[in-house]
Parts: C-alpha cells; structure tokens; sequence
C-alpha cells in the first residue's frame, strides 16, 4: 500500500514552527482552563451558607483541581507539541490506514513474551516479599485474561496457521488451574479470587453491551435490566419452582433475549437521544417492578439465591439429597475457598468463550452488518440489508449475555437486590465501553478490571475516588478520544487477510 502524499494531510500537519507552537500552547491553555473550571470549585471552594471562601491548597495536590489544571495543561502541551512537530507524517498516515493501537514493533511473539516476563517478574517480586503476594498474584491471572483477549482478538489470515494456536490452550489451561495452586498455597486469598470474580463478570456485562453500543452504534442505557432478569431468575425459580444454578444458566440467557427482543420491537425506528431514553425507561420499569412487587420479589428487602453445585455435590459443610457434600467426596478439609473458586474457574470458562464468539462474530456477515448499521443506516439499508433483523439480532445477542452475567452475580453474591441494578450499574457498563473503545475486545477487558478493581485498591481514598474516575475520563478524553484501545480491523492486501 503506498503512503498517502503531503497533499492528503491536513495543514496541521505542514505548519510552520511557531505556528506549531502557538496552538500547542491554544490547545494547552483551553484543556487546562477546562480542567480547572470543571474541578476547581469541587476541590477549592467551601460554602458557608450564603458565602463561600476560597481555598486553594485545600486538599492535597494530587486531587487539587487547581493542581490538576496545571498538570493538565502542561501534559497537553508537550503532547501536542510532540504530535505537530516530530512525528505528524507517521501518525497520521498510520491513522488514515487504519493502523492498530498497538505499535507496528510489537508482534504477537513480542507481546506474549513482554506479557510472560511480566508476569514472571510479579511472581518473583511477589515470593520476596517486596510486593503482597495477594495482589501479584491477581495482577498475572489479569495478565493472563489480556493476553487471552489479544490471542483471541489476532486476525486469522486465509491459508496460514492461526496465531498462538497452540498458545492460547495453555493461557486457557493457566487460567483455569493457577487460582486453585495458588489459593492451595496460601498465595492468592478468597478476597482477591472474590475481587477478580467481580472483574469478569464486568468484562462479560461490557462485552455483551459492547455489541449493542460499539458495534451496532445503538445507545442503550437500560442494559443493566437484562442482568437483573438473569440474577432474578435464579433466585426467584430457585423460590418458587425448584431451579438450580445449572437450570439457570441455560435458561436465563434465553429469558433475557426474550425481553432483549421485547425491547427492539418498539425502537425499532428510533435512534440517538430517543433511543437513549426509552431503553433508559425500560431499565427503570425493571427495577421498580423489583422494588414494588413485594409478595414475590421480596421488594427492596430482595431475595436468596442458591449456590452452585458441583454435579450435586454442594460447597457447604453438610451435603443435601443424600449427596456427601464436595470437600467430603474428594477427601479434601473443609474451606469455604472452595465455592469461590469453583465459580471462578467456571466463570472464566464462560468468559473466554463469549471472547471467542465476540472475535468470530465481527468478521462474520452479522457483525459486519452491525458495523455498517453502526456507520449509516440509510445506507446499510440501500445495500439490502435488514435493518429489523440486524437490531433485534444485535439486542438479543446483548441481552444474552447480560443473562450469563446475571446468573453468576446471583450465585457469586448468594441474594439479589433491586439497589444493585440501578442506573449506576448501567452507566458503569456504558463506561466500561466508553474508557475501553467500542469495538474493542481487548480495551473491554481492560477498561472492566479497572474500573472494577480501582475502587478496591483506592480504597485508602475512598472520598476522592469518583473525583478520580472524573480525572480518569477527562485525560481519555483529551488524550486517547477513541478508548483505551482502538479496535483492530482486518485489511486485505496482496497476501490476503492481514
């Protein structure tokens, strides 16, 4: 493919030196004044009835917003300054081919050998001491979920083996049996499998959301009600008609894109801001029949769910049904580590199969229809594509997932509860798509255990933390608009499929 000419690029990209600089230091000024403006009165102003007095080392530096405006500005400056003046020809070449985000120099082989030394390094690090071994040890099961992710995510080209095709079974095989050694030895504890459980769980709502928002371009922010008919499901059938975790998990994906579909129905001819608001009150119809049914959700007080069970073998310390329960069965001392583990493991199963799917499905006809309702319906329509079918397929397909996940927040928290699928949770999920880049197998992942994990490793400055998301959303969009990682797309060239 030959390079674009000079021609091709804006006049950004050919200015003069002092005009390079002269809007480095305008773009500079304006995202510093913004991120003063916006978090200054937040950290630095203090009411007093009908005055209010200014302070302005009120709170540390790191979340003064003062502080950070400056920070800002600098950061912005020198990055612009590095973008307009050293390398504009690359990087906007690279942007009008559709390069990858990651750079051309790291290979597959490249990026599994970094991941792996990184994570050896943790390890290390983590049996000397100089890092808590709980903590180091999550870091390389997340490691190894990312270089899954990536693994999955690597184009296929036509004719040649697939990469990492016998790479990926042993990261699948790592990731299955690393958390029980290590909880066996007393390296990785039940808070961190419980923390990482709640990470997968996000990568699974933001997966699934990611094909109604990323691909399809539809905005839904009532998402979080399909995983509430997935949790609901098992606790409430569990109540009142005998369903057990395993029941649950294959019928409640098939529940939630009933009401997947459901919904798809009326917003058919509805975009944008409309669609926004009705998917927005179809969320809060879900919850407040929770909240209000009382005789047979329980209302606010909410409802028990069930454990899963190990082919009926149950976690707990007696056995049910005349079964002897798991720790008996395999002559094992009684922990309760071991139902945490198990939902784990089954979990990560799960969550590594709805990646495959995902990867499979955006190459395939649907997802390139998705992609192409995505970028201008009227369009997609004029090539003869279904529009109907391509938007219910996409909710459906969503919701399905939004059931899974469901199903094992259920089993995982041991009761549901309408508070726990507020709007927040939707706007969490949407974030998850939003910070990750929509599209993006990978940037899901990583977008999900951060947002999920940072509360708990922030924990020592729990009131600063929503300020801190704040900051976190603002630098991403200032300096990476489009997510954290910008979604590969196959290209096809002279040697095929790349």
């Amino acid at each position: 493919m030959t390079a674009p000419s000079l021609a091709a690029f804006p006049l950004a990209a050919r200015a003069a030196p002092n005009q390079r600089i002269w809007r480095s230091l305008k773009d500079a000024l304006v995202a510093g004044m913004l991120t003063a403006l916006v978090l200054g009165p937040v950290t630095n102003l203090v009411l007093d009835q009908y005055d209010f007095h200014f302070l302005p080392w009120r709170v540390p530096a790191i979340v003064n917003g003062l502080a950070m405006g400056v920070i800002v500005m600098l950061g912005r400056f020198l990055l612009s300054l590095y973008v307009r003046a050293r390398a504009p020809r690359r990087i906007l070449a690279a942007g009008a081919q559709g390069a990858p985000s990651l750079p051309a120099s790291l290979s597959p082989r490249r990026v599994l050998t970094l991941g792996l030394a990184c994570g050896l390094a943790l390890a290390l690090a983590a049996l000397s001491g100089l890092v808590q071994p709980g903590a180091a040890f999550a870091l390389v099961l997340i490691l190894l979920l990312l270089l899954l992710g990536y693994g999955l995510g690597l184009p296929h080209p036509r004719g040649k083996p697939r990469p990492w095709r016998l790479t990926l079974p042993l990261l699948f095989a790592a990731g299955l049996l690393l958390p029980i050694l290590l909880n066996q030895t007393g390296l990785l504890p039940k808070v961190w499998v419980s923390n990482l459980t709640l990470a997968l769980i996000y990568v699974l709502l933001g997966t699934g959301l990611n094909i109604v928002v990323g691909l399809a371009g539809l905005l839904d922010l009532g998402y979080v009600a399909f995983y509430a008919v997935g949790a609901y499901f098992l606790a409430l059938g569990a109540q009142y008609l005998g369903i057990g975790f395993w029941t649950a998990l294959l019928l409640a994906p098939v529940l939630a894109a009933l009401c997947g579909a459901l919904l798809g129905f009326p917003v058919l001819r509805m975009h944008g801001d409309y669609l926004a608001i009705v998917t927005l009150g179809f969320g809060e119809i879900i919850r407040l029949v929770l909240t209000n049914w009382v005789e047979v959700t329980g209302g606010p007080n909410g409802a028990p769910a069930p454990v899963p069970t190990f082919f009926g073998l149950a976690f707990s310390r007696r056995g049910a049904d005349g079964l002897p329960p798991f720790h008996t069965f395999f002559g094992l001392p009684y922990s309760g580590d071991y139902k945490a583990l198990f939902i784990y493991a089954l979990l990560f199963a799960v969550v590594v199969g709805v990646l495959y799917c995902f990867n499979r499905l955006r190459v395939m006809p649907l997802g390139r229809s998705w992609e192409a309702l995505r970028e201008d319906e009227i369009a997609c329509r004029s090539l003869g594509i279904n529009h109907v079918t391509v938007k219910l397929s996409a909710f459906m397909l969503g919701a399905t997932t939004g059931g899974v996940a469901g199903v094992f927040f259920a089993a995982y928290q041991g009761f549901v509860s309408p508070m726990s699928f507020n709007f927040f949770e939707s706007v969490l999920i949407l974030s998850i798509v939003v910070l990750g880049g929509m599209g993006s197998t990978l940037g899901i992942i990583v977008a999900a255990i951060a947002l999920t994990l940072l509360p708990e490793i922030l924990r020592a400055v729990a009131d600063y933390r929503i300020l801190l998301f704040g900051l976190l959303m603002i630098g991403m969009m200032i300096w990476r608009p489009h997510g954290l990682v910008r979604p590969r797309r196959a290209m096809f060239d002279r040697g095929g499929l790349a």
